[in-house]
């Protein structure tokens, strides 16, 4: 019976997370409170036509309108059995940051183990260092920081918790795709656990962009970063196609574009194992911006504005698109090439970035805060646990061709070997008790 626990154990972790970005404000800049991201993240479990979106990405660890107060997404995550990758705001300066990191350990001393075991990981920084380039710099984008900074708030998250329950958890940085590919970051790829994509074909305008081209323009992107990650975990963090707003390039922004861009490049990620947080839920609360990217309008419901099936979605591979590396699991080694000089990335144009740089309620209040921080030591929760939340650490991989006798699994037809397998074993150990 150990055996067969063990067995299902890994079958368990078979499965990759998936949710979406949540802001910290409404586009009026209202915080949201416990009670609104509650109402997002049961909305988020149960949409109609998929299942499975489980987890929430955070861009802050400070709730709106408080200098270093824990987010109120914690709580309601708690509630209502959300996995969470937390996000730390690395672009507000080193008083911002120090807010940050006094967020995250009251945020232990608070809520203990339930919080620690929902934790999917921790980013630290959002699109930084694409603020930072030359590319996001012409795109009007807010402030960013550089891959040095990056790296010494990297090494301060881990420092802070150190002794805690979340010591272990993988640490990792969020950046576009540009960004990772610019060899002059390589540092910053060396100091994380994993390495988070962002990608949005809808802006790319120096490139054939339609609809059509979403899906390899994604791939060139993801191959791309998987290159400069040199073998470590890569996450898709953020992608997405608006269903209102500006033609950008050949990229025409509606719902039937944005069901396209779910069917041709959402579809596969699900299909293959891949950790994925979707841009996003509900952008137009209670203003619609422009682009809006949500996949429900003004009113938070179960009913999305386009069919979030996968059933008859293309979950081939594109033509660009090649096997990623396999992973060496948490810390693994960055020893391959580190992507281009930045002078080769300068020539691609606009990377995908998010909207404006930045995406509607992404910024906190706290950003601009000049309280001086106080110490707080670290507090251990007497777990010695890290906590997974939902599922495993996954990475893309190529999905099957048509003609694949690997069974699906799952509302997203999941097509994993490492699922079919489990399953196999699963079977002889019942047979063999």
């Amino acid at each position: 019976m150990h055996a067969l626990a063990s067995i299902l154990a890994l079958a368990s972790t078979a499965s990759a997370i998936q949710g979406f970005n949540y802001g910290s404000t409404f586009t009026t800049g209202a915080a949201k409170q416990q009670s609104d991201f509650e109402n997002e993240f049961t909305t988020a479990q149960n949409l109609k036509g998929t299942s499975g979106w489980t987890s929430a990405r955070l861009y802050t660890m400070v709730q709106g309108g408080t200098a270093s107060d824990p987010i109120s997404a914690i709580p309601a995550a708690i509630k209502t059995k959300t996995s969470l990758l937390l996000g730390l705001w690395a672009s507000g300066g080193d008083t911002s940051f120090a807010n940050e990191i006094l967020a995250l350990k009251a945020a232990i001393k608070q809520y203990g183990d339930d919080f620690v075991k929902i934790v999917d990981g921790i980013s630290v920084g959002s699109e930084d260092l694409y603020r930072n380039s030359p590319q996001g710099i012409e795109a009007g984008s807010n402030v960013g920081t550089g891959p040095d900074t990056i790296v010494r708030y990297i090494k301060e998250t881990k420092d802070a918790i150190s002794g805690t329950g979340l010591e272990g958890i993988p640490i990792g940085h969020v950046d576009t795709w540009t960004a990772w590919y610019n060899g002059s970051n390589k540092a910053v790829i060396d100091a994380c656990d994993w390495v988070g994509m962002d990608a949005y074909p809808y802006f790319q305008d120096t490139m054939a962009n339609d609809i059509s081209k979403s899906k390899s323009l994604f791939q060139e992107a993801l191959d791309k970063t998987q290159q400069a990650a040199g073998g470590k975990k890569v996450w898709i963090t953020e992608t997405g196609h608006p269903v209102s707003g500006k033609t950008v390039g050949q990229s025409v922004a509606s719902a039937d574009n944005a069901e396209k861009f779910w069917k041709d490049v959402v579809c596969p990620l699900l299909s293959s194992n891949t950790n994925l947080w979707y841009y996003t839920l509900q952008d137009a609360a209670p203003d619609t911006p422009s682009p809006s990217f949500g996949i429900v309008g003004n009113k938070l419901t179960t009913t999305p504005l386009f069919d979030l099936s996968c059933d008859k979605a293309n979950t081939g591979s594109s033509s660009s698109s090649s096997a990623s590396p396999s992973s060496t699991g948490k810390g693994g080694s960055s020893s391959t090439a580190s992507g281009s000089d930045a002078s080769t990335t300068s020539a691609i144009g606009n990377s995908g970035g998010s909207p404006g740089g930045v995406p509607s309620g992404q910024i906190s209040s706290e950003q601009s805060a000049t309280v001086t921080p106080t110490a707080i030591s670290p507090i251990s929760t007497g777990t010695g646990s890290s906590g997974s939340g939902s599922g495993s650490n996954g990475t893309f991989t190529v999905p099957p061709a048509s003609g694949s006798t690997i069974p699906a699994s799952g509302a997203q037809g999941l097509q994993s070997g490492a699922f079919a397998a489990a399953f196999g074993a699963i079977m002889a150990a019942i047979y063999a008790l």
